[in-house]
């Protein structure tokens, strides 16, 4: 009479709202402020991003999962754009999507003809302006890319990440005083998280 029992109903779709939760909640390690502000923005609990980080790892592991490309699609529809993309002597392309916590940017993902993921991250939007990125005062967290930091303090050199999803780079900048000082920064799905300054740069 009451129908399907609830443990064989279907799951419930895996929405764009639920992947930005995931996104959040490895991010919320370094910036718990952030995350909670986006989280009131987005209108959800705690315990709903909890449970979407839950469901996503579950999806990750399933023997009978989707391949990663195909994943990506399913949770966020067609993307805005593709474009071809070759990384040394490989070929990709590169999918990208709007999320609305962060308008300036897309997700990004680089998929190989056999549908794996080589890469996975916020990158700017195109046509979007870049922040100014002169000093180490700049590099405030959320405000810029991996990309973006590449490319204002080069040469930097990468730094093994703590965990999955993370990036790390070192480089050398100015500080407020003009002093030249060796950093690290840390980034998760792309997105600076934190800097701080090191001794060690080779």
């Amino acid at each position: 009479m009451g129908g399907m029992p609830a443990a064989k109903r279907p799951a419930a779709p895996f929405t764009p709202l639920a992947f930005q939760l995931v996104l959040l909640r490895r991010m919320a390690d370094h910036n718990p402020e952030l995350v909670e502000a986006a989280r009131r923005e987005l209108g959800v609990s705690i315990t709903d991003m909890r449970d979407a980080n839950k469901r996503w790892q579950a999806m990750l592991r399933s023997p009978h999962g989707r391949a990663a490309a195909a994943r990506y699609r399913s949770v966020l529809g067609a993307p805005e754009s593709t474009a071809p993309r070759i990384l040394g002597d490989l070929e990709c392309e590169s999918w990208q999507w709007p999320l609305p916590l962060w308008p300036g940017l897309r997700f990004e993902v680089l998929a190989a003809p056999n549908g794996a993921v080589w890469n996975e991250w916020l990158v700017r939007a195109p046509g979007a302006e870049p922040p100014p990125l002169r000093t180490l005062d700049d590099l405030t967290p959320w405000s810029c890319t991996v990309d973006e930091v590449a490319r204002a303090f080069a040469p930097v050199r990468p730094l093994e990440g703590t965990a999955p999803t993370r990036w790390g780079l070192a480089f050398t900048a100015p500080d407020a005083r003009g002093e030249r000082r060796i950093c690290a920064a840390e980034f998760t799905w792309g997105l600076l998280q934190r800097t701080a300054l090191t001794d060690q740069f080779a």
